[in-house]
């Protein structure tokens, strides 16, 4: 689970319905090849392909990229060790991710109102 701290380093997520690769490479600091690979790795991530195989990313599918990221670089999991991990939390229910969510829900919304106040 990305923890507040982390989410400071990260841009925060636009409310676009679908994104690209290259944005959620941008959005979550990760190469796009990484992206495609983690795909392989993580039955998780799933995004939607379109014309050409072109990808298209949702809210939901950034916040897993951002979780595989924090476990991968921060937390220093291996991929077999961040997959378990998310097959564990997703097996525990969805709480995590609605809590993972909320945080970063609070985060864009603290931005919001320190913007408004100057």
């Amino acid at each position: 689970m990305l923890e507040p701290s982390h989410n400071d380093e990260l841009p925060p997520i636009p409310g676009k319905r679908y994104f690209t690769i290259g944005e959620v490479s941008d959005l979550c600091s990760v190469k796009p090849h990484v992206l495609r690979y983690w795909e392989q790795e993580f039955p998780q991530l799933k995004p939607v392909k379109r014309r050409g195989n072109r990808r298209y990313y949702q809210r939901q599918d950034v916040l897993v990229i951002r979780q595989i990221r924090s476990l991968l670089y921060d937390q220093g999991f291996t991929i077999g060790g961040a997959r378990q991990r998310l097959t564990n939390e997703e097996s525990e229910g969805g709480a995590s991710q609605t809590q993972q969510l909320i945080r970063q829900l609070i985060s864009e919304l603290e931005d919001v109102l320190t913007v408004l106040k100057s």
